[in-house]
This record gives structure tokens, sequence and C-alpha cells, in this order.
């Protein structure tokens, strides 16, 4: 039996961000709901902090991958929650993750950040967040990510593309934690392929010398790993726009979740910190992605979802009828250096206000730098999706 989610059926901490909203938009079964079960794992129709509460064991969970509502400028449908707001609501929400973490456990948050309203400068929301998840819940920060979306657009357009004040935000964080300074992990499962330049040192040898920055490169670095290590930049476009899940939710006129994360992403830390048969955990499901691509690597899940239509839009996920997961381009991203452009001095001034003034229009190609430019080779960062 289904019954309107109010403040009587809610953690208090959430109902006092989201009311009314929520009297609107959500149903939530009286009981714990299954929506769906699959061969690995489940998709619960409730609210995940009551979830954990009721229904998860201490020390019982590998893997706690997940994107929660970030502390978004402009309101969203999922229910994003205000930056002054953020770390307090999160919190309820870590001291239940420390719990059913296994020692040997992580915990991975995609976050993204935000800007600070009506200036062109950035809030530390996210940074105050991980800060409280260390020295107030004590976890341990293993490694900070950063998933660079190749195809994201020029935003915050005011910023970016008007007064051309600050660059292009396409960055997110990732922070992986855990309870213990060692939880499970090997690199060597998420191995990218070597350059050209490694291919032909691995064929032809390398003499072994101590470089002018001081690295002493011995004759072990010749040695074929299979794969070079990545670094912890993950170059992960978010192109999805006629998927499956997509087409599944248009022919049932189901809204998809509007905050999708690319299924190459959650990958990265299951293949790498989870072997096949553990537990895997998804607080704030969406679309379950997570769920998807732990069903295909053979680890048992959970993807918790309050909002209806996103759960009827995440079965799609696990249709008989799809083919096959959603995967991303295998090739190469490359980030082309501005030096390229770089020529001569540069004959306009930088606005002495910083930019406070607003252009009366667009700037236009015409009235950009004036820079003359040679041939010269495109200096560039080549980095591999995984």
């Amino acid at each position: 039996m289904f019954a309107m989610a109010r403040c009587t059926t809610l953690p208090s901490t959430i109902c006092s961000i989201f009311a009314p909203a929520f009297e609107m938009r959500y149903t939530v079964p009286m009981t714990t709901p299954i929506a769906l079960q699959t061969e690995y794992g489940q998709i619960i129709h409730a609210d995940s902090l009551a979830y954990m509460r009721d229904s998860l064991a201490d020390d019982s969970v590998d893997l706690i991958f997940t994107s929660p509502p970030f502390a978004l400028l402009r309101k969203k449908d999922y229910g994003n929650v205000e930056e002054d707001k953020y770390v307090e609501w999160f919190r309820s929400f870590a001291e239940q993750f420390h719990r059913i973490l296994k020692p040997t456990g992580s915990l991975v948050i995609d976050i993204g950040g935000s800007w600070i309203p009506g200036q062109p400068t950035r809030s530390l929301y996210h940074f105050e967040l991980l800060i409280m998840l260390c020295r107030k819940l004590e976890f341990h920060l293993a490694q900070e990510f950063h998933w660079w979306n190749p195809s994201k657009l020029p935003t915050p357009a005011e910023w970016v593309n008007v007064r051309r004040i600050r660059v292009k935000d396409a960055v997110n964080c990732v922070f992986w934690l855990s309870k213990t300074p060692w939880p499970k992990a090997s690199n060597r499962r998420v191995l990218t392929p070597y350059s050209d330049s490694m291919l032909d040192l691995l064929e032809n040898g390398y003499h072994a010398k101590l470089r002018p920055s001081g690295h002493d490169i011995s004759d072990k670095f010749q040695t074929d790993n299979g794969g070079a290590i990545p670094p912890n930049l993950l170059a992960i476009p978010n192109t999805e726009s006629n998927s499956f899940y997509l087409r599944y939710c248009r022919e049932r006129n189901i809204k998809p979740h509007p905050a999708r994360f690319p299924a190459r992403l959650p990958e990265f830390f299951i293949r790498m910190l989870t072997d096949a048969g553990d537990t895997v955990f998804d607080p704030f499901g969406g679309s379950c992605v997570t769920g998807e691509v732990s069903e295909r690597l053979q680890r048992h899940w959970t993807c918790c979802e309050v909002v209806d239509e996103y759960v009827e839009g995440a079965k799609g996920r696990f249709h008989t009828e799809r083919d096959d997961a959603e995967v991303t381009d295998a090739g190469y991203y490359k980030i082309l250096s501005s030096a390229a452009l770089w020529n001569g001095i540069e004959d306009d001034a930088l606005a002495a206000d910083g930019g406070r003034t607003r252009p009366k229009s667009p700037q236009s190609q015409n009235n950009q730098p004036n820079l003359t430019i040679q041939s010269r080779g495109m200096q560039e960062v080549t980095t591999h999706p995984l």
C-alpha cells in the first residue's frame, strides 16, 4: 500500500529542506518495497536513510558509490539541497555509510561544484563536506579523483560566454574515502593502453639513468606490466542521447533522470575496489547506472530511489530486450594546450573592474585579442577514457 510522503513518513532532515515539494512528487510505500529484483541486485523504492537504518547490517557493504544531489545554484527536479544546509543534510547519511561499510570497504562520492549566487566565485561546500567526513566521522581520504567530461558545455554562461572572465567548468570532484587507511584496491584492474612512446621503449629498451629532476629511472621502468597506471584524472564523456534507457523512457512517457553519469565512471571504481560477488550500494540511485554496471560485473547491488518516475525508468536498464550495457567511446581524449595560440604580447587590456560591468552584447570573434598565429606544434595532454 502506498501513502503520500509527508513529513511524518520521512526523516526530519529531508522534510525540512524539501517540503512541501515532497507532497506533490513522491509516493513512498509504508514498507520497504523491492521495485525490481535481478540476478545480482535490486532497486529499492524507498528513502535510503530509512532503508539503511532498518535493513542493512553493520560492516556489510564493500563499496558505496553514489552521486548525491549537488548544492547547485538553480533548483533541479531531483531535489538538490541548498548550499548552506548541505553538510548538515549529508551527515545523517554519512553516519550510516560509516556503519554499514566493511573495514576493507570504500565510499566513493561524485560531487560537482557550485558558484556563489551573483558573483564569479566558487562555493566551498563540497570541500566542507569532505572535511566533515574526515574530521567528524573519521573517514580516511584514500585519494581524490577528478572526472573530466570532454563534452561539457561552457558554463556558467554568464561568466564564461558573456563576460569571458572564467573558463569552462568541466570537472567534478570524486572523493574516494574509506573506514581504514587500507581499503582493498588494485590499480591493475584499471590499466590504460601504453602510449606509442612507451611501446617503443619496451621494444627497443631504455638506458637507466638519473633524470635532471632527481628521479632515478631504473631498468625496471621497461617492464611490460600489461598497461599504464592511470592518473586520477578520468576522461569520460557524458554524451548519452539515444540509449536504450532513454528510448525505454520515451516509449512509456517516463521522464528520464536529468543528472545521469556515464557507466564508465562507476565501472572504474567497481573494478578497482571490489571483487565479483561483493556488495555495492548506491543510496541516491537515480536511473540506477551503478546497479546496471554491478549487474554486468557480477557484483551484488542495491540502489535506493524515492522518485516514482525515476524508479520506473531505471527498470529499463534491466529490460529483457536490452542488448548490452551502455559503454562509451574507448578512444583517446586530448586537451589542447592554450599555449598553441600564444604568440606576442596581447594588445587588449584586462577589464579594470574584473568583469563586474556586464558587456552590452556578447563579444564577437572580431573583438577578441588580435594575436598573430604562427605555425607551431600543438602541445597536448593525452588521457584514456575508462
